[in-house]
C-alpha cells in the first residue's frame, strides 16, 4: 500500500464490544514476533543447555504473572484476575511443555523456534472447532507463547512504554497482562482483528469504559502507529485516516452519545412502567460475576441471565462443588439484586469440559449440547444442581434449563434437581424451601408445545438468539447469511407471540434475554407482545427504561397489530424503523446519520469497505 493510498480514508466493520466513539491516532501493538531469531542446534550437546533455557523462560514468565496480578489486586483494577490463573495453568500444562522439549530434542532447534511449532500445532487444533467461542480461546495459548518469547529474547521492557499522548490501541488481540503492563490513562480505546464479546479486550473495554470493536479481521496489517483513526464501539464502525468533514461528523456524533448517556442514567433507577402502568421488569445478562455492580449502576433490577460455561470453559480441572457454590455466592448476595436467575450450563458440542473425550460433530450447534449433555453427564449436572440448591439458601433463585424441546427433558432435569434437593436434606445442608423453575423457549418445537411446558414450570424464558437462529435455518456465525439473520421476522414475532399467549394462559410470566430484548429499536414490538421481563446487556438498560416510560401498552399493541400483517422482514424493519424515528425522534439517529462522507459524497460505508 503507497503512502498516497495509506491517505484515502477507508472503513472496516467489525463487533462493537464497548459503546461509545473515540477519534484519534493509532498506537500498533507489536508482539515482538518479527524480532525472534529461529535457528538449528550446531552440537547435540547443546540440546540440554537449550531445554534448560526453555524451562527458566517458563519460571521468569510465571513469576512475571504473578507479579501482575499482585499489582492488579493492589491497585484494585477490576479487570479479572482469574484469567491471569488460566495463563500460569498454560505455562504448567504438561503437554505444553513436553511438546516444545520434544521439538527441541528430536529436530535440534533452539527454543523459540520449538515454542513457535507448539502453538502452531495448538493453532491447527482450535482452527478446526467450529464454535467460535472456544476458538477464541486459542489467544490464551498466543499470549503465553508471547511471553516466553519475550523472556528467551532477554526482553524486559514494558509494554507501551513509548507513547507519548492518548492513543487507540490496534492488536491481533490483547491479554490482561498486556493491558496492565500498558500505560492506560494513554489509552483511550481499542481495536482487534480477532475477539467477541467474551474477549479479553472487550471485557477489559467495558470493565473501563473505553470504546472499542473486535473481529475485524486484519485491521493490523492495513494500519501504522500515527495514522488518524475513529472507532464507534457503538456501531463497530473503525474509519481510518477520516476526511476533516468525517471527524467532524464523528465528534458531533460522540458529542451527542456522550449528552444522551449521561440523560440516560437519570433513567437508570427508575421503573421501567409505561404511561398506562404496564410493568415490564428489566433484567441483565451476565457472564462474569465482575460485571454486576456496573449491571446495578446501569438499572438492573434483578440477574435475568447468567450463563455458568465459564466457569467450566476457562480451566484445567473440572470445578467442584464448592466451586461452583463460590462462583453463584457472589452473584447471589449483591445488593441490589430483587433474584439471579442461574441457567444450567450449556456445554457439549464443541464447549467441552476438562477431561472429556471430545468426539467431533458435524452440527455441534445441534448436537450433544445444553441439557442434552446434562442429561447425559449426569454427575457434573447432579454437582451443579446441588450448587444451586445450596446457594439458595442466601438469596432468591432461580434456575433455568436451556434448549428444551419436549416435556421429557424438563421432567427429567425436575426429578434430578428434586434428588439433588433429598441428598442435601438428608445431610443437614440448609436450602430454600423451593426455587422457581424455567425453560428457555430457543428451540421451535419448544414453541410448538408451549402450552403443555407452561404446566411443568414457574416461567418461560425466551432466547432470541437461538430461536432464530433455529427458526429460519441460519447459522448466525456464517457472514454470508447474516443479511437473513432477522428478529423482526413475521415468524419469529408470530413465534414470540404464541410463547407469551400459551404462558399467560397457563398464568406464568414469560422473560426475553436474547440480543432482541436490549435492542431500542424493538421495544415497543415487545411491549406489545406483553412480555413480563426484558434482560440484557446491561449498557442498554436506561434507554430500554426512557422508551418503556415514554410508551403505553395500547400504543404498542396497534404497533404490533400493524407489523403482524407484514409479509415480508424488510416491511416489517421499514415500518418500525421509521415509526421509531417519529415517535422518538431525539432516541434514534436521522437515516442519514448512517452514511459517511466520502469525496463529498454520501454513501453506506458498506461501499467503502476493504
Amino acid at each position: 500500500m503507497s503512502a498516497e493510498q495509506q491517505k484515502k480514508p477507508f472503513a472496516l466493520k467489525g463487533l462493537g464490544v464497548s459503546p461509545g466513539i473515540v477519534i484519534g491516532k493509532v498506537y500498533l501493538f507489536d508482539p515482538l514476533d518479527s524480532q525472534i531469531s529461529f535457528y538449528k542446534l550446531k552440537k547435540p550437546s547443546s540440546i540440554s543447555a537449550e531445554i534448560q533455557r526453555f524451562k527458566d523462560a517458563l519460571k521468569e514468565s510465571e513469576k512475571q504473572l504473578l507479579q501482575i496480578q499482585e499489582n492488579l489486586k493492589e491497585a484494585s483494577i477490576k479487570e479479572p484476575l482469574y484469567i491471569i490463573d488460566v495463563h500460569i495453568l498454560i505455562l504448567k500444562d504438561k503437554k505444553f511443555i513436553n511438546r516444545t522439549i520434544k521439538y527441541i530434542r528430536r529436530l535440534g532447534i533452539n527454543a523459540e523456534w520449538a515454542v513457535r511449532l507448539t502453538l502452531d500445532h495448538y493453532k491447527e487444533i482450535f482452527e478446526g472447532v467450529d464454535d467460535a467461542y472456544i476458538r477464541d480461546r486459542i489467544s490464551d495459548v498466543q499470549y503465553i507463547a508471547q511471553r516466553i518469547l519475550r523472556n528467551l529474547a532477554g526482553e524486559k521492557r514494558q509494554v507501551v512504554l513509548e507513547i507519548g499522548g492518548e492513543v487507540i490501541v490496534i492488536a491481533h488481540d490483547l491479554s490482561p497482562a498486556d493491558t496492565a503492563q500498558m500505560k492506560m490513562d494513554k489509552v483511550i480505546g481499542f481495536a482487534t482483528d480477532t475477539g467477541g464479546r467474551t474477549s479479553h479486550t472487550a471485557i477489559v473495554s467495558r470493565a473501563m469504559e473505553l470504546p472499542a470493536v473486535a473481529g475485524l479481521g486484519n485491521i493490523t496489517q492495513l494500519v501504522k502507529t500515527g495514522d488518524e483513526i475513529i472507532v464507534d464501539g457503538i456501531s463497530g464502525m473503525v474509519i481510518v485516516n477520516p476526511y476533516p468533514d468525517m471527524i467532524k461528523r464523528y465528534e458531533e456524533k460522540r458529542i451527542h452519545y456522550c449528552a444522551i448517556d449521561e440523560e440516560y442514567l437519570q433513567y437508570a433507577n427508575l421503573p421501567a412502567v409505561t404511561r398506562d402502568n404496564y410493568h415490564v421488569k428489566i433484567g441483565s445478562n451476565i457472564e462474569f460475576v465482575e460485571e454486576i455492580p456496573s449491571a446495578i449502576a446501569h438499572g438492573a433490577e434483578h440477574i435475568g441471565l447468567y450463563r455458568t460455561e465459564f466457569i467450566y470453559i476457562n480451566r484445567h480441572d473440572l470445578p467442584s462443588e464448592d466451586d461452583h457454590v463460590d462462583n453463584y455466592l457472589q452473584v447471589v448476595k449483591a445488593r441490589g439484586l430483587n433474584w439471579s436467575t442461574i441457567r444450567t450450563f450449556d456445554l457439549g458440542g464443541d464447549k467441552i469440559t476438562p477431561d472429556e473425550k471430545h468426539v467431533k460433530e458435524l452440527n455441534p450447534q445441534m448436537g450433544l449440547r445444553a441439557i442434552r449433555f446434562c442429561l447425559k453427564e449426569t454427575e457434573l449436572f447432579k454437582t451443579q444442581l446441588r450448587a444451586i440448591w445450596r446457594v439458595s439458601a442466601a438469596g432468591n433463585v432461580k434456575i433455568l434449563f436451556p434448549m428444551i424441546s419436549g416435556v421429557e427433558e424438563i421432567r427429567e432435569a425436575k426429578k434430578m434437581m428434586e434428588e439433588a434437593r433429598r441428598e442435601l436434606l438428608e445431610q443437614d445442608v440448609e436450602i430454600a424451601s423451593r426455587m422457581e423453575i424455567g425453560v428457555m423457549i430457543e428451540v421451535p418445537a419448544a414453541v410448538e408445545i408451549a402450552d403443555k411446558l407452561a404446566r411443568e414450570v414457574d416461567f418461560f424464558s425466551i432466547g432470541t438468539n437461538d430461536l432464530t437462529q433455529y427458526a429460519l435455518a441460519i447459522d448466525r456465525a456464517n457472514e454470508r447469511l447474516s443479511y437473513l439473520y432477522e428478529p423482526l421476522h413475521p415468524a419469529i414475532l408470530r413465534l414470540i407471540k404464541r410463547v407469551t399467549d400459551a404462558a399467560h394462559e397457563a398464568n406464568i410470566p414469560v422473560a426475553m434475554c436474547g440480543e432482541m430484548a436490549g435492542d431500542p429499536l424493538c421495544a415497543m414490538v415487545l411491549l406489545g407482545l406483553e412480555l413480563d421481563e426484558l434482560s440484557m446487556n446491561h449498557l442498554a438498560i436506561p434507554r430500554i427504561k426512557r422508551i418503556i416510560r415514554e410508551s403505553t401498552l395500547e400504543e404498542s399493541k396497534l404497533v404490533l397489530k400493524k407489523v403482524l400483517k407484514f409479509n415480508t422482514s424488510r416491511e416489517v424493519r421499514n415500518y418500525v424503523q421509521n415509526y421509531m424515528m417519529e415517535r422518538f425522534p431525539e432516541e434514534f439517529q436521522n437515516e442519514e446519520d448512517q452514511l459517511i462522507i466520502y469525496n463529498n459524497k454520501k454513501i453506506p460505508p458498506e461501499e467503502i469497505f476493504r
